[in-house]
This record gives C-alpha cells, structure tokens and sequence, in this order.
C-alpha cells in the first residue's frame, strides 16, 4: 500500500468512524473533499475547493494536512502553514479545531503526540517591553486615565498579544505596540518578549502556523526579495477564505499614505528635539491635505475611493514635503534609525503621486472621518501573486464558499495567479442542505419602478408575511437610510439599522425574536445567523460592484464593454450574492425564504438566469400570498410568540 493510500484509509476511519462516535454530522461531499485535498498534496499540486455551507471544510482540509504529515514521502520535516482572513476562524482553528483533532487522533494511535500550533501576527499586534514600561510609567500618576485602562496595560505584563488585553484603548495599542523597526541596539533587545516569541516561533515543535492573509504574503514578500522570512520554512500551505486572498495582494502589493502619518512623525522629530524641521515639515503636511481637498472630484456613486487626479500645485507641495520628509530624516537619523526610516519610507511612498503619469493605479481614499489617504496599487496584483506564491512548486489547497461563479472557477483563477498554472486543479463540494424543501425564492415579476417607494411598500409585505425575523442587505447606506425611514413607526417588530462596523445592532437583532435588521457592507458575509433568527433574506438591489479606479483600470484591458461585463462585473455580482445568501440557511434544519427586489433579477430580465445560477436550487415564486404560505408551514407556533401559541 502507498503512503497516499494508507492516508485515504486512515481518513476514511477518521471520517466514518471516529467523528461520528464523538458525535460530528459527517456528509459524504466531505469525506471526498478530504480525499481531493489528499491528492493534490501528495502530488504537489495547487487545488481550488469550493465548499457550500455545511459541507466541514475546516475538518476535511486538517485531517488531510496531519495525514500528509504522518504520511508524507521522505520524513523530511513537515510545517503546515494555513492563511485565513478573519482573527475568529484564526483563533477557532488554535483553540477549538486542532485541541479536538489532537487528542482525537493521539487516543486512537494515529498520531504519536499532540499537534502544536501557533498564531503568527504582524508586529503592530504585540507589546515592545521599553515602550510598554514608559506608556506605564505615564498613565500611573494622569487622573484622567481611569483604572479599565490602567489594568489594559498592567494585564500586558503576562502577555504580550494586544488582541488578548480587553480594554486597552487604540491610543494605548500605538503607543506600545512593537515599532517598525526593531534595532539590536535595544538596551533590552536580548531580554525582549517580542524576540523571544519570534525565536519560539521559528523552532520545530510547532506543526501548524496560522496566519492572515496579509502575513502570508508579506512574508511570500521577503523571500522574493531575500530577505529574512516572517514565516518558519513550511511544505504544505492551506488558504482559507482564499476568495479575499485577491484583495489583500492588492493591499500588500501596494503602498498607501495616510496624511495623518506626516503630522505623527512631525511630533516624533519634536521629541527627538528637531522641533524647527518638524514645524516647517507640520505646515507643509497641512498645505499638503489642503492641495488634494480642492479640485478633487465629487463620485458619481456611493464610494470612498476616488481617481487620482494630478495637478501641477500638488506637484509643487508634494515635492517640497518629500524634500522635507528626506532632510528630516537625514537630521534624525543620529538620534533614531527607526524615526529616520519611517521618515524615508512616508517620502517614497509620497513621490509615487508625482508626475502626471504613472505605471500605478493611483487613487485617493476618504474615511468616514474625513481621513484621506493616497493610494497606490500595482496593475500586475495577479502576475506578482503567482511569482511568490505558486512559483516554489509547493502543494497548496485554496477553499472558500465563493470561488464558483456562474459555475465556473474562471475569476478565481485570475485574481489568484492562477490562470495559466498547469499545477491547478478544481473542486467543487455543493452544500447539503435540502435547499428544495426549506428554501424559496422570491423574485416579484411587477417592480418595473423600483423607487424607493415601491420597495419600502413591499418590504414591509414581506416582514409582515415573515412575522419579522428578517435580514435585508443594501449596496447603499444612501438607499437603506431613505427605506429604513420609510418603514420606522409603520412595523410592529424592532427594526434595527447596522451602519458600517456597528455590531451593536447585530448582537440586538440576534438577541431580540422577531427584529428586523437592516444592514449593508460587512453584513454581506462572515457572520452566522442560525435557526428562526433569519427566517427572511431580502437583498434590495443585486450587488454589482461599484465602479472604482481599480476596476476602471481593468476594464481597459478588455476589448470591449459586453466581453468586461461578462468575465469581471457578472462573476463578481454572483460572488457577492453567494457570501449574502449564506447568511439565509445555517444549518441543516433551517428554513427561510430568499427574497431579491431587483426587477433585474425577475423571470425574462436579463440578469435572471445568471441569479438562479448563483443561489442554490430552489423553488421560485412571484406571489407574496405564497411567502406567507411557506413561512406558516414551516414554522412552530413559536415562532409568532406567545399570542399565537395561546391561541
């Protein structure tokens, strides 16, 4: 028998056997993605995996990583690295994942010892001990710093992660997280915490290494350049959530200044006593914000990226702060390495906005404070992803819930590098929830003027039909304003708004029985709502992409607007509707109707079939006697209170 199938056998046990004696739900779509998995590592391939709601991946993708390791061709030392996107599945894979599939697998004789794993974060997430013991010796006397903050910083004594300290305040995290620049000429850099972690991290006992996305990459970074790497050597990598991997090359592979920088470091040039540069350089930041606030255009829609537009006045001040930022750097650098490089890099990343043309998509980015910063992005992301990425040759299995669209893997493969890669296969595992018996579709076939009006009035025929326990994604805060002010005071459920990183009003809605929640932006996917809470899923408008300068640039690489539509704006539309319509059925015994109030999206409308494409196999309707038929059959008594179960 071959290492590869002492593997699948041992998987098949794992999976037929001693999950469900532990009481885990076990589908056969994943017994099969754990056997794909398999295959593509031991042959050093790189596997695209679809998997649908429910299917198990974070399982299937670890019991086949730890096999390969048990299994692996040669006994050469095996590091599993996994990139995810989001801290919750980082810290649910260390503290919940693997300790289960450890002593699972220890008991039953298939490991030999316990699987170690590690969390590796970027600097800016960890306490330096010299600035730690200032910021402390700071607040002890300040009355205006209350005891919560006080305890932040003292809990930072037994451990170094800011993510674990509760309470500490962003102020406080910048004050004490580890600098850019970590010099050995630290007085204390041989005792530093922060080293020693570092130094821990690279040594052998670890078998997996999770990281984020942006780690992953600025580690794949260093290597390219021969530089140090963040991560310790691994042979298998697992991306997960890989359908934001694209975006965060675009972070990465860029450069960005935020105007709020410049003045930071001139109050960093005060304190190291260059206090005439810093005021000339503070001024010239100021004349700097006031160059790129007039002239700038005002967006035709709702976004917060804006083309780059070059004059010859933010030429002039560009160039003279640039010249300032070098010459307070050469001023500084006596004093502090770390101020000076800060000081050399803001200067380079400043003169990528010089000159009229450039070989970067430029563009600037206004936050909801008012914060502008200058944007920079390469047009090569993909070509840059493939070079560091899948070049080495090492096998890799990238998973998500969203790379199909319109069936295909097509866009995936493009974003990612991979369109060209012969290394590359696909997989794709379908959710196995009963989508034809607990789902509906509902599409309304006579919205041919969708105004705000007209959606209000029929939203609120849906909630009342659904008895609330409702969840409606917008593309527009602009568009979920005017609707939520058309249906307050006219419902009978709480009704409840998320604006952009509000999770108060999730924990309400999860927490009331029959609310309504209004919500748009981060929403659309990464949040669970399980059981009755979400019994209707209404999606306003269909989510294409809003023009941005990125996709502007993009798009001149098409011959034509129909081919652009049809390979980048369609399969983005049907991604996001996919990572909306997982919010809808969580488990296997949930029950919801889907509702789209786009006249787009209607039977004979021209975005119609692509829709149905994206969502899974449901029965479709256009009446909402029909909803409210669905919802009654479905739902216990209790689920329309105690009114309703008296009665």
């Amino acid at each position: 028998m071959t290492s590869l199938e002492k593997a699948h056998a041992q998987a098949e046990h794992i999976f037929r056997e001693l999950f469900p004696a532990y009481g885990l739900t076990v589908r056969p779509a994943q017994i099969e993605l754990c056997h794909e998995m398999l295959d593509a590592m031991f042959s050093d391939r790189i596997a695209l995996c679809d998997a649908g709601v429910g299917i198990g991946k974070t399982h299937a993708y670890l019991v086949a990583g730890l096999l390969w390791q048990k299994h692996r061709p040669g006994g050469a030392p095996f590091t599993l690295t996994i990139s995810t996107s989001s801290v919750a599945l980082q810290n649910a894979i260390v503290k919940e994942y693997i300790p289960f599939l450890s002593r699972l697998l220890v008991d039953d004789g298939i490991l030999d010892k316990p699987i170690r794993s590690i969390i590796r974060k970027g600097r800016e997430r960890y306490a330096c001990d010299l600035r730690l013991a200032m910021r402390q010796a700071a607040v002890m006397g300040s009355e205006r710093i209350s005891d919560e903050r006080r305890a932040a910083l003292s809990d930072l004594d037994r451990n170094i992660d800011l993510d674990e300290a509760s309470g500490l305040s962003a102020f406080d995290r910048a004050q004490v997280c580890v600098p850019s620049l970590c010099s050995t000429h630290c007085p204390i850099y041989h005792g530093c915490r922060y080293q020693q972690y570092l130094a821990m991290a690279k040594r052998g006992e670890f078998n997996v290494q999770i990281c984020n996305h942006n780690y992953l990459l600025a580690d794949a970074m260093c290597r390219q350049k021969k530089n140090r790497p963040l991560l310790k050597d691994y042979h298998v990598l697992i991306v997960d959530e890989a359908h934001k991997l694209a975006e965060a090359a675009q972070q990465m592979y860029g450069d960005a200044l935020a105007l709020s920088e410049i003045l930071d470091l001139c109050t960093s040039l005060e304190k190291e006593h260059c206090g005439m540069i810093g005021r000339r350089l503070r001024a010239s930041a100021f004349a700097l914000a006031e160059a790129f606030k007039e002239g700038q255009a005002v967006p035709e829609q709702e976004s917060d990226q804006q083309p780059y537009l070059w004059t010859q006045s933010r030429e002039k001040t560009i160039m003279a702060t640039a010249a300032l930022l070098r010459k307070a750097a050469r001023t500084v650098k006596v004093y502090s390495q770390g101020t000076a490089y800060r000081l050399e890099r803001t200067a380079d990343t400043l003169s990528l906005f010089s000159g009229e043309h450039s070989d970067r998509i430029r563009y600037i980015h206004s936050g909801r404070d008012g914060e502008i910063t200058l944007c920079a992005i390469h047009r090569d992301t993909a070509v840059r992803l493939a070079r560091d990425l899948w070049r080495a040759g090492k096998p890799a299995i990238l998973t998500s819930g969203t790379l199909v669209a319109g069936g295909s893997f097509a866009r995936a493969r493009q974003q990612l590098g991979l369109e060209q890669n012969t290394r590359c296969r696909e997989f794709t595992a379908p959710s196995p929830f009963n989508y034809e018996q607990n789902c509906l579709l509902y599409v309304p076939s006579d919205l041919s003027h969708a105004n705000v009006d007209m959606v209000s009035k029929r939203l609120r025929q849906l909630i009342y039909a659904a008895h609330g326990h409702a969840l409606v994604l917008f593309t527009s805060y602009i568009l979920m304003s005017e609707v939520c002010q058309k249906l307050k005071d006219t419902l009978p459920f709480p009704l409840l708004e998320a604006w952009r990183g509000n999770q108060q009003a999730v924990a309400q809605f999860k927490a009331l029985p029959n609310a309504v929640l209004c919500a748009a932006g981060p929403c659309w996917e990464g949040i669970d709502f399980p059981g009755d809470m979400v019994s209707l899923f209404v999606i306003v408008r269909l989510p294409f992409p809003v023009p941005d300068p990125v996709s502007e640039a993009e798009r001149e690489q098409y011959a034509d607007l129909h081919e652009y539509i049809q390979t980048v704006i369609v399969p983005e539309m049907q991604t996001k509707l996919r990572q909306g319509a997982g919010r809808a059925i969580r488990t296997e015994t949930d029950t919801c109707v889907i509702a789209i109030l786009d006249r787009r999206a209607a039977p004979g409308a021209h975005y119609h079939n692509e829709v149905r494409m994206a969502l899974p196999p449901s029965p479709l309707t256009s009446d909402i006697a029909e909803v409210e038929r669905f919802i009654r059959a479905r739902k216990s008594p209790e689920y329309y209170g105690l009114e309703e179960k008296a009665g």
